[in-house]
């Protein structure tokens, strides 16, 4: 019986996938637990609906992270910090706090998770960030870090 995944399923394939199974696993075991419907025509046709959506919507957010990256090409942040002695921070410059200010500069909302921070900045200087705007998007942000007056 051929089967369209809904979900993905552990040494059979990943949703989307029309797979070939037997009757009795696909009716006791992959509809029963909502992890395939049958491939009928209809089903098929649903399925290119869904794939050239998530297409379009990929291409979408593909071209914005593209058009944010061209924002933030020659961008240069700037943070003022307290410091203790020997040039060490009483705080830190988190991947939170990169974004935040992300943010502020593009207009939009700009996940923590997209800045790669290896550790908080924890002293004064100038540091140069890789941001993953999208999987194919990738820019260097320069930080700047100073002395709070």
């Amino acid at each position: 019986m051929k089967v369209i995944l809904l979900k993905d399923v552990k040494k059979l394939g990943s949703a989307g996938d029309m797979v070939n199974v037997a009757d009795g696993f696909a009716r006791n075991y992959l509809f029963v637990r909502g992890l395939a419907v049958a491939a009928t025509d209809s089903a098929q046709r649903e399925l290119a609906n869904q794939a050239a959506v998530a297409a379009r919507q990929a291409a979408a957010q593909r071209d914005a992270a593209t058009r944010h990256a061209e924002m933030l090409q020659n961008i240069a942040l700037t943070f003022a910090a307290r410091v203790g002695e020997g040039d060490k921070l009483y705080g830190s410059v988190t991947a939170s706090d990169i974004a935040a200010r992300l943010s502020e500069v593009i207009g939009e909302e700009v996940d923590k998770r997209k800045v790669s921070l290896e550790e908080p900045l924890r002293e004064l200087g100038t540091f140069e960030v890789p941001v993953r705007l999208h999987s194919d998007v990738q820019i260097r942000v320069q930080v700047t870090i100073e002395r709070e007056a």
